[in-house]
């Protein structure tokens, strides 16, 4: 419903997001120096990225190229889609059959036991579940700035505090200054790898030596939702420092990938006791429905679907890549199906211009500096959005 007295450009709604709650006050320890990205500060408590505008409801079902929530044009593969029809039929009984189904074959494909496994409506359930199981009690949670929010909200929302750690000048997570600033009141480590919204990746190696110094002091979240998109993801994952037997907790999910974003399934792996601690809170697979689970079952078998979706990813991410660099827009080098740039003129106007076109993009402000954020589409989807960004910057 648009507000009276405001004009057709109010598709931009102001949110006033901030830190989603409360920000810490904290300071960082002297001994730290960090040469952080996006000319921050080392740790001072305050929250960097800012998402004040967003396409309204309304326009979104007009849009010509949506490129603005990481989603996956390709999907989901007709397997699934076939699988999905199939299973609307069982609708009427309950999912713990495929649910165990499920969890054998995730817990092979992981190398963990199925007592690693846990189900989940998607992998921002399991993000904001955990929040909720470790952080009832308040503590503090330690994560980059930027990088995806859900966790952190969660947490302040229900009385914890955020330590938020500027990623390094690579846009890689700052692993040292983050271990600096554990203490004993820290509930969780956030680390999202690849990381929305830069679309970089901190070196697995870098992580893995972190977490075998860490973990025992606090649980360390790993966000590997943009993972399976790599050339090679198995030799970029952190699951193996669970079978090694450290506190860490990895999410996925198949909205990616898979093309499955509103279908609704993810999955956690982690110790046992991480896996008890949710589902001694909540029945996470009583979110989940028949045809999300027997379409993401299906589709796990579809590695064709999946080769199809890495390579023509990588493709169109190369191609708006070069097109942003001859527009002289200086993109973040992506690892993932989102390119951030920083752009000269406000985002609410960024965003205005695009959608006059039917192109939808993401826009924040980052330390106080405009940056646009696009998924990638098809390349039809992107040929509009290259053609029309031009047009803007001409």
């Amino acid at each position: 419903m648009t507000t009276p007295g405001i004009s057709r450009r109010t598709w931009l709604r102001q949110s006033a997001v901030t830190a989603g709650g409360i920000v810490t006050s904290l300071a960082l320890p002297g001994t730290i120096e960090a040469k952080p990205a996006f000319g921050m500060k080392p740790y001072k408590g305050q929250y960097h990225l800012l998402e004040q505008y967003h396409i309204a409801p309304s326009d979104m079902e007009n849009l010509k190229a949506r490129l603005l929530a990481n989603e996956n044009p390709w999907g989901p593969s007709k397997k699934a889609v076939a699988a999905i029809a199939e299973s609307a039929s069982k609708g009427n009984r309950y999912v713990y059959k495929s649910c165990l189904k499920m969890i054998e074959i995730l817990a092979q494909k992981e190398g963990v036991a199925p007592e690693n496994i846990l189900l989940a409506p998607g992998s921002t359930d399991v993000l904001e579940k955990v929040a909720f199981a470790l952080c009832m009690k308040g503590g503090n949670v330690i994560s980059a700035d930027p990088s995806y929010m859900s966790l952190v909200n969660t947490a302040t929302s229900i009385g914890a505090t955020w330590k938020n750690v500027p990623l390094r000048a690579d846009y890689a997570h700052d692993l040292t200054a983050m271990a600096g600033v554990v203490d004993a009141d820290t509930k969780l480590i956030y680390i999202c790898n690849p990381n929305n919204p830069t679309g970089t990746l901190t070196p697995i190696e870098e992580i893995k030596t972190f977490s075998r110094k860490v973990a025992s002091k606090a649980p360390i979240f790993i966000d590997e939702a943009y993972l399976e998109l790599l050339d090679e993801p198995d030799k970029q994952t952190a699951v193996g420092l669970i079978k090694e037997g450290h506190d860490v907790i990895i999410s996925r999910t198949f909205s990616k990938i898979h093309g499955m974003a509103g279908l609704r399934i993810g999955y956690m792996v982690a110790k046992p006791e991480r896996v008890k601690m949710i589902q001694d809170l909540v029945r996470t697979e009583m979110g989940i429905s028949i045809t999300s689970l027997e379409g993401a079952l299906a589709s796990m078998n579809d590695i064709e679907f999946q080769n199809y979706t890495r390579t023509n990813n990588k493709k169109n991410r190369e191609y708006v890549f070069a097109e942003l660099t001859k527009a002289k827009m200086n993109p973040i080098p992506s690892y993932t199906s989102f390119i951030l740039f920083p752009i000269q003129i406000p985002v609410k106007d960024m965003m205005a211009k695009m959608l006059e076109k039917g192109v939808g993009i993401r826009g924040y402000d980052i330390h106080g500096k405009p940056y646009g954020r696009v998924s990638m589409g098809t390349m039809d989807e992107l040929k509009l959005f290259v053609k029309t960004l031009n047009e803007i910057v001409s």
